[in-house]
């Protein structure tokens, strides 16, 4: 059992704009209540700006809790608020589990790669 004071691991975040103007958002690590702030904020800042489109790789997330599934899904509502497409992207296995366990698979657009969403985003 670990430690009360035991660091937590950071999420990396990294954000690219595309040639057409759309964003990837990439996430790495364990996306749950203690790591969420840094993609909260990134997610935030990118619907604001509004792209494109918007696609978040989830591709090297190992851990997805109910409060990561929860930004997700906030970023979904704000992202058709203001009429941006919203894809997801190269889903780790975890993160497709929680998916499809929670029956929310079915209101993301889902692709197998980012190229693949990027394709079809335009």
């Amino acid at each position: 059992m670990p430690a009360e004071n035991t660091p937590v691991a950071p999420l990396a975040v990294d954000v690219r704009r595309t040639p057409s103007r759309a964003a990837v958002c990439a996430l790495a690590g364990d996306l749950d209540i203690e790591t969420l702030a840094p993609a909260r904020e990134a997610l935030d800042l990118l619907v604001a700006e509004l792209p494109r489109a918007l696609i978040v790789d989830l591709g090297r997330v190992d851990f997805c809790d109910s409060s990561g599934l929860n930004l997700l899904l906030q970023t979904r509502m704000a992202a058709a608020d203001g009429e941006l497409p919203f894809h997801l992207a190269a889903l780790s296995g975890p993160v497709r589990h929680l998916l499809e366990l929670t029956g929310a698979k079915a209101v993301f657009t889902i692709h197998e790669t980012v190229d693949a969403a990027l394709a079809a985003a335009g």
